[in-house]
């Protein structure tokens, strides 16, 4: 069943941030992940959240989901993440 890692992100800077992309998407792919939804303007439909940025991550399954997480190569992006964003990130299993 696939699974799915939801991030909301607020980059305070840009410029690190940048860094942080160049190295993640070839930790997710590496894990058989792809993006489903890599920023762009959220719409409110109902409440109050009003995120900066989301991004959306599919994987095979909840465990790869994890593995990826704690991957040494995810690891190397989230070091050039420090600094540069609150990040907060769930994983969820599919329907």
């Amino acid at each position: 069943m696939p699974a799915y890692i939801i991030a909301e992100i607020d980059v305070h800077d840009a410029a690190r941030y940048e860094q942080y992309k160049a190295l993640a998407p070839d930790a997710i792919a590496h894990y058989g992940g792809r993006y489903l939804v890599r920023g762009g303007d959220a719409v409110v439909l109902e409440g109050a959240w009003k995120p900066k940025r989301v991004v959306v991550l599919e994987f095979p399954t909840l465990e790869v989901a994890k593995q990826f997480h704690d991957s040494p190569e995810y690891r190397a992006a989230r070091q050039k993440r420090e600094g540069a964003c609150d990040m907060r990130m769930i994983a969820v299993p599919g329907a």
